[in-house]
């Protein structure tokens, strides 16, 4: 592959998305590790979040972090 046929700003492109790959698969990773952590709800409750985070990613890590209730022993 010759340089002119990839430029600069391509790669920065590709290495932004790269990131933002990497990024998507951590928040999801660690969606899940909290989900099976908490100990407000039980097993249903955890099965059929990550039913949601499984068949509906976008819409399933978005709405579990908005929905998910402050913790009482994280100082903010």
């Amino acid at each position: 592959m010759f340089a002119y046929d990839y430029p600069l700003l391509s790669v920065f492109w590709s290495i932004c998305l790269f990131a933002l790959l990497v990024l998507w698969i951590f928040v999801v990773i660690w969606v899940f590790i909290d989900n099976f952590r908490r100990t407000d709800h039980g097993g249903w409750a955890k099965a059929l979040w990550t039913l949601f985070i499984i068949f509906l990613p976008i819409i399933g890590v978005f709405t579990y972090i908005v929905a998910r209730p402050v913790d009482p022993y994280v100082v903010v």
